[in-house]
């Protein structure tokens, strides 16, 4: 059976990015919120950030931090639902940087 509470590693990328590999699910799922809430950061701002994919990401947030911390869950449920509501608006912006050469 595979043991969830493993060695926790961070791996230094280039250009300073970190990247948590085969660690302690618990604690990245943690660390991702707790990043994603006090910079208001989308999914991908995230992964990016941490070295993950949007899906591991996602997984972590939505499913796995429910059952470890309810009360950073609910936190990062409000910004991950604002960040939802308003993405049709970041798209147009960007479509209009792309057109407009900026």
């Amino acid at each position: 059976m595979w043991n969830r509470r493993m060695e926790f590693r961070i791996v230094r990328k280039k250009h300073g990015e970190v990247a948590y590999v085969k660690g302690n699910i618990e604690e990245r799922a943690c660390n991702v919120a707790v990043y994603i809430i006090e910079n208001k950061a989308t999914v991908r701002a995230a992964a990016k950030k941490f070295g993950i994919s949007k899906s591991t990401v996602h997984k972590d947030l939505s499913e796995r931090l429910q059952q470890y911390n309810r009360t950073l869950y609910l936190g990062v449920k409000d910004v991950l639902e604002e960040n939802k509501a308003e993405r049709h608006l970041r798209g147009g912006m960007a479509t209009r940087r792309k057109y407009k050469g900026e």
